[in-house]
């Protein structure tokens, strides 16, 4: 599936304007959704199954992947005749990676709920028409996803995408599902019926819940937040198995210790620096 980079706009949404894309400079955005498709380190991709995810022409790809593997940012495999992440990105992740306690912090409250609730617990980002966790809790004898870092979601059809388009400005959710019905058509069908509601239950409960969308098995609950680092809604989301977590005991059960763990992750958000002092102080040696 096809990940066009997004255009930069007000709160991280999608923008969607009357003068068209001609503010972006096409080649870096193209090169970026080449790099995009490949979803991990081991990930090796031809030219063809680029394009085929891209929605680029081969011709296209095969100049940007010789120019990315000049760079570095991507290595070509002769033997297999494909294409794999490069040390340039490695390195280039690698650097965007130190200092980040935060999200250590964050991982630890994530923990403490999957300890108590058997499901995956996460928090995660938009990534174009997808979220990708960040951070994942999820205890030892835990049934259900078995979602780790890096794995994506479908905004359309997850309790977390749902959460994450109820809490865009009007104007930025209808970009992001003009987007969806251009390029995604039945995606979009999935999400647009859901907004009224889960706007309601957003700003009525301060949460949303789906149940059986992903899978017939899964019932989710999530809750986004607003993140000044990444400028952008972020979310925190659980998934249960339906037949052990129904929707009254998402409600029940399952809300308020979402919501607590929410507001943790708020502060920490918030005034991550001053959450980061603070934990270094209280192991630091007496």
């Amino acid at each position: 599936m096809g990940r066009r980079s997004e255009r930069l706009s007000k709160q991280g949404a999608l923008a969607h304007e009357s003068a068209g894309e001609g503010d972006v400079i096409q080649v870096v955005s193209r090169a970026f959704d080449i790099l995009r498709c490949f979803e991990g380190h081991e990930a090796r991709l031809g030219n063809l199954e680029i394009s085929s995810r891209c929605g680029l022409p081969r011709s296209t790809v095969s100049r940007l992947t010789h120019t990315l593997t000049r760079m570095g940012q991507l290595v070509y495999l002769p033997r297999d005749q494909k294409y794999r992440i490069g040390p340039s990105a490695v390195a280039m992740s690698t650097s965007m990676m130190r200092g980040l306690q935060l999200r250590h912090l964050i991982r630890m409250r994530l923990q403490e709920v999957a300890e108590q609730l058997p499901g995956t617990v996460g928090f995660v980002i938009p990534d174009r028409f997808h979220l990708v966790y960040l951070e994942v809790g999820r205890a030892a004898n835990a049934i259900g996803l078995s979602s780790t870092a890096g794995t994506r979601i479908a905004i359309a059809s997850t309790a977390a995408g749902h959460a994450y388009a109820a809490a865009l400005a009007p104007e930025a959710a209808e970009a992001l599902l003009s987007d969806m019905e251009r390029e995604i058509p039945e995606s979009a069908k999935l999400l647009r019926p859901h907004l009224g509601a889960d706007r309601y239950s957003l700003r009525e409960r301060g949460y949303v819940t789906s149940c059986g969308l992903w899978s017939p098995h899964i019932n989710g609950l999530a809750i986004p937040l607003w993140s000044p680092q990444y400028q952008t809604y972020v979310v925190v989301t659980i998934g249960l198995l339906s037949n052990i977590f129904d929707e009254m005991r998402l409600h029940r059960e399952v809300a308020p210790k979402i919501l607590e763990l929410s507001v943790a992750i708020r502060v920490l958000l918030e005034d991550g620096e001053s959450a980061l002092f603070a934990q270094r102080a209280q192991s630091a040696p007496v």
